[in-house]
């Protein structure tokens, strides 16, 4: 059996590090290929640990965008030519405190759901 918890814990730590390697903002990330490449990896890893995550955790916490992940997931590793950095930027601003907060609330649901 899958440890969801263990997913959903990977995935914030990934969150983590990109919050700590983006602290310096968007000029600095966008002149870094250094923070660049610690940034997708960690994306890469916090939607790979989506796709494990088991199928009845995603049906009931459907607010969140598992398949735009999912997604962005094959972009990064099929398609990394056409990654744009400043996209990149985008979704770390726009969309992963929202990710953050909705993955937080989930563990919290499954905590004290045992």
């Amino acid at each position: 059996m899958r440890d969801n918890k263990l997913y959903l814990i990977h995935i914030l730590e990934s969150i983590g590090r990109i919050e700590d390697y983006t602290r310096e903002g968007k000029i600095a990330f966008l002149h870094d290929t250094k923070t660049q490449d610690a940034v997708l990896r960690n994306l890469q890893t916090l939607a790979e640990s989506t796709q494990r995550l088991t199928s009845d955790l995603k049906l009931s916490n459907a607010q969140v965008s598992w398949e735009r992940i999912a997604g962005f997931r094959n972009v990064v590793v099929h398609d990394y030519l056409g990654i744009n950095m400043v996209r990149v930027w985008e979704i770390i601003e726009q969309h992963l405190p929202n990710l953050k907060s909705q993955v937080e609330a989930v563990l919290e649901h499954l905590k004290n759901s045992q």
